[in-house]
């Protein structure tokens, strides 16, 4: 069962997470490999869960021997959540339950949710209120704030090969000073 709140983008706190638009566009995809390597899964999981309708890529599903699948940011996102989920131990069940709720929501909304769960039940919490009312129920509970695998991404996708399925160029991203200096410092 998933336990569900309603949910309402608050502008400051999303200005914090996605300061410069960074979020790739729906078009943008990653291919399998990257998509598992992102997600801290292997590829036997990613097929697996293609096939099963677990986490179908969004971007572009195969089409026959040799296609590629192309997963978005989002369905990066939702792997890395399914990772953590089975890492705690829930059970596959649930967690088709609480992606079918996942997938229904924006990645903005997303990085507003701290998924909890006591082993069983998946729950849902939005604001501080809520995961005192979860806690105060006495069960043993381990929560997994999905801003936090966001930024976990963030950090790391830009070092993968992306794609767009229409077939036109990524534009790449100008680094900035820092970011130059940091690279010559690792590199020499």
């Amino acid at each position: 069962m998933f336990e569900e709140s309603p949910v309402g983008a608050d502008a400051g706190e999303q200005g914090e997470l996605f300061p410069d638009a960074s979020l790739p566009d729906e078009l943008v995809g990653y291919r399998g490999p990257a998509a598992c390597q992102i997600a801290g899964i292997t590829y036997r999981q990613l097929d697996y869960w293609a096939r099963t309708g677990l986490v179908v890529p969004t971007v572009r599903s195969a089409h026959g021997s040799g296609s590629q699948r192309l997963y978005s940011f989002k369905d990066v996102l939702v792997l890395k959540v399914v990772k953590r989920l089975l890492d705690t131990g829930v059970s596959l069940q649930n967690i088709r339950v609480a992606v079918e709720h996942l997938r229904r929501r924006g990645v903005r909304d997303l990085a507003r949710i701290t998924l909890f769960s006591d082993g069983t039940t998946v729950y849902e919490c939005t604001s501080p209120e809520e995961v005192v009312d979860l806690l105060q129920g006495g069960q043993g509970v381990f929560g997994i704030a999905v801003s936090g695998a966001i930024r976990e991404i963030s950090g790391t996708i830009h070092d993968f090969p992306a794609e767009r399925a229409d077939g036109l160029e990524i534009e790449q991203p100008t680094e900035d000073e820092l970011t130059q200096r940091r690279k010559a410092r690792n590199a020499g």
